[in-house]
């Protein structure tokens, strides 16, 4: 998306249409960075104002990393106005091995696709 000259570049964009609203998604391979909201903040403000319909709820944001400090992210996130979470994952290795037979493997992911 290009804005104001600049490009930004959302990891993932996605409609809910039970919310009617758009949801950028941001992915960090890494623990979360106080630097991570302001750059959502600028993603929804630029979605709201470029791509939203005018019959459209406010853009929303989520965060995915690796690590996160619950307090931490509590200061980063706490006087943005626009609506945005932030969560971790986990990789299949880390998960209890119950989870991961669950889970279809690399095989047959490609035989899907």
């Amino acid at each position: 998306m290009e804005v104001a000259g600049e490009e930004l570049f959302i990891d993932l964009l996605f409609f809910n249409r039970e919310l009617n609203s758009l949801v950028a998604v941001e992915l960090k391979s890494g623990k979360f960075r106080a630097s991570y909201p302001g750059q959502l903040n600028t993603y929804l403000s630029a979605l709201d104002e470029v791509v939203r319909k005018p019959h459209e709820n406010a853009s929303i944001g989520i965060i995915i990393c690796k690590e996160m400090n619950n307090t931490f992210v509590q200061f980063a996130v706490r006087d943005y106005s626009k609506p945005m979470g932030v969560v971790t994952y986990r990789t299949s290795e880390e998960m209890p091995e119950r989870l991961r037979k669950a889970l279809p493997d690399i095989e047959e992911l490609k035989k899907l696709l």
